[in-house]
């Protein structure tokens, strides 16, 4: 039986396009994915150079099988079309996109790149069915801070402000086959209330999270993979199927347990992470 593909992207940790060591360093760290940021990391006056030198470091690579996303100015600004010009010609992997209320904006910055999308905004919640049905679009990441100004909202520990916007848009990457990133944890010094919040995320059905420090990679990378329990009770899954007895059933019993083919699909996908992760 030949398993999916499914690239890790489990910890997308965002790194400043103006900071020259931080590219450089970014080439060292255990991340499945590298956002490298135009955006709110950088200040007005630098956001010139930081194209430039964030569209040199795309294009000398060296990066390894981390997967490079650059998220750029919004199209409205008065940087964006310049970003996204430049940005395009070097060829990252994908173009994230900032601060979108609707599904014209994506439509706008697919110039032959994956392009993903911020989801930080009122609207943008509002018409999260919209904004993921679009041409181009390959992932989903919710801008937790700016949606929290927004509303003006009080975050609890809990996210409980956030849980209708969370699932909204797990729902919603998921109707169309995309991937779901969870919001960055803000406290780099709360290791535990982090380690919550990853696994908050994960059993809302976050594909893995955004992160702002090198220093939450190995929890944010050790909580949204699975572990070596679930692994090999979906190794049985898929040998139990594979047997000819059980060829063309729907249902079937795995270890005492009733286990229809959706079950299935889901070990197929829990290995397949596993292995891309190097975990098995």
């Amino acid at each position: 039986m030949t398993e999916p593909h499914f690239r890790p992207r489990r910890s997308c940790l965002y790194m400043p396009g103006s900071n020259a060591r931080a590219l450089e360093k970014a080439k060292t760290l255990d991340t499945d994915v590298l956002i490298f940021d135009l955006e709110d990391a950088v200040a007005p006056d630098a956001k010139a150079a930081a194209r430039r030198q964030t569209a040199q470091a795309v294009r000398e690579g060296g990066y390894g099988q981390r997967e490079i996303v650059v998220r750029i100015n919004a199209m409205e600004s008065e940087w964006g079309e310049g970003d996204l010009a430049e940005i395009v010609a070097a060829d990252p992997d994908a173009i994230l996109l900032p601060k979108i209320d609707g599904a014209a904006a994506i439509g706008q910055a697919h110039r032959g790149l994956p392009v993903w999308a911020m989801i930080e905004t009122p609207l943008a919640v509002l018409n999260i069915a919209e904004i993921a049905a679009a041409d181009g679009l390959e992932a989903l990441i919710m801008g937790t801070n700016d949606l929290a100004k927004e509303m003006r909202a009080q975050p609890d520990a809990k996210r409980t402000v956030f849980q209708s916007a969370l699932t909204a848009s797990v729902m919603a990457a998921r109707a169309h086959g995309l991937t779901a990133i969870d919001g960055v944890f803000n406290d780099i010094g709360n290791e535990s209330g982090f380690a919550k919040e990853c696994e908050q995320g994960r059993a809302f059905g976050f594909d893995g999270k955004t992160l702002i420090h090198p220093s939450q990679l190995e929890a944010c990378n050790r909580i949204f993979s699975p572990s070596q329990d679930e692994i090999e009770a979906a190794r049985a899954v898929i040998d139990a199927f594979a047997l000819s007895e059980n060829a063309g059933k729907a249902v079937i019993a795995v270890d005492g347990r009733m286990t229809e083919r959706l079950h299935l699909e889901q070990a197929e996908q829990c290995v397949a992470i596993a292995r891309a992760a190097g975990i098995a």
